[in-house]
């Protein structure tokens, strides 16, 4: 094989190397959504089932996030990658990080619903509780569509909706410390609903991360500590 022919094999192989750790950090986000659906499901519907889902799920993640950080650094050390696709590769390990958080997350509300399945919340705590999971859920799934398609508009939609999520978080706090102060025999049973709250907006958090790898595959530069999911998207190039 001649110099150009070896040049192009090479150039089509990283190409396809630097393809399926998109498709496989997609894929690994995906399992971490159907984790929060579950996690939503045990917690409001009272589903018992998704237990054993979501652990098994967990070992999925788990799995993925050390098959794609070993990808990564193969590529690093191998290929040397400049530019753009340095870029990707950094911003991959940086989101795997993330994703396996938020689905650390996920596990820790299906285990506190576990405990909160014969106790009843009453509809307003837990029609506020699915809003929170259906938020943090919907944010995750733009972050992960933004990711692939390297949608900043999309990244910075995104980031503005962990606004509502703060918000819907603060009533559901405000009304089960009400209830506490009402009732302190349910303390314990209020604070994990508390907890629960308090993952799904730890999730959003991690959201906007994802979102601000995307703008910083999108512009190059570090966005981070920059103001700009509070901007209205003014920043947006």
């Amino acid at each position: 094989m001649d110099r150009l022919h070896l040049s192009q094999h090479i150039s089509r192989q990283f190409n396809s190397e630097i393809e399926d750790v998109r498709r496989q950090v997609l894929a690994m986000g995906g399992i971490v959504e159907e984790q929060i659906s579950a996690a939503v499901r045990v917690l409001v519907a009272r589903e018992a089932g998704a237990l054993g889902d979501i652990r098994e799920r967990e070992q999925r993640i788990n799995a993925a996030e050390l098959a794609i950080d070993e990808q990564c650094a193969f590529i690093l050390a191998r290929r040397q990658p400049a530019a753009s696709d340095l870029r990707l590769v950094l911003a991959v390990m940086k989101m795997l990080a993330d994703l396996e958080r938020i689905g650390d997350e996920a596990k820790r509300i299906a285990r506190l619903g576990e405990r909160l399945l014969h106790e009843e919340g009453g509809a307003e705590v837990t029609a506020a509780l699915a809003d929170l999971g259906h938020c943090a859920r919907d944010m995750l799934r733009g972050a992960l569509d933004a990711f692939a398609r390297l949608d900043e508009k999309l990244a910075l939609d995104v980031m503005h909706r962990d606004r509502r999520l703060d918000g819907s978080y603060r009533v559901v706090t405000e009304t089960l410390v009400a209830r506490m102060q009402r009732d302190p025999e349910q303390i314990p049973i209020e604070l994990d609903r508390l907890w629960c709250a308090r993952s799904f907006e730890r999730i959003g958090d991690r959201c906007k991360n994802l979102c601000e790898f995307v703008l910083y595959l999108v512009r190059g530069k570090d966005v981070r500590h920059s103001g700009l999911a509070k901007d209205g998207g003014a920043s947006a190039s």
